[in-house]
């Protein structure tokens, strides 16, 4: 499945009450990190049926960029819950960003 398109409307219902742990990946489309770690997140949600992931562009969605702190992108929250539970900012590998999300 695709990473979901958050937005204020959708983000506390698809997120906060998520049944199951979510990755969102808050991003910038003129962000080089950003477009590297696109396609891995890409991948993330079409092989991990028990996580949700989502991607919010922080230059349209600037409101819930300064509700979750997010100062730098690429920024990684992963939410379990309703609450944050792991954080990653800038790039990082596949294996690492499942290892945050598996803690």
């Amino acid at each position: 499945m695709e990473p979901m398109v958050l937005n204020t409307e959708n983000f506390d219902k698809e997120v906060l009450e998520a049944d199951k742990p979510v990755l969102v990946d808050f991003f910038a489309t003129w962000c080089g990190p950003c477009k590297m770690l696109s396609p891995i997140v890409g991948q993330i949600a079409e092989e991990n049926e028990d996580i949700k992931v989502g991607k919010v562009d922080v230059d349209e969605e600037e409101d819930l960029a300064r509700r979750f702190g997010i100062e730098a992108m690429p920024t990684l929250l992963i939410f379990d819950k309703g609450e944050v539970k792991a954080k990653q900012v800038g790039f990082a590998p596949k294996e690492k960003i499942l290892a945050l999300i598996k803690e």
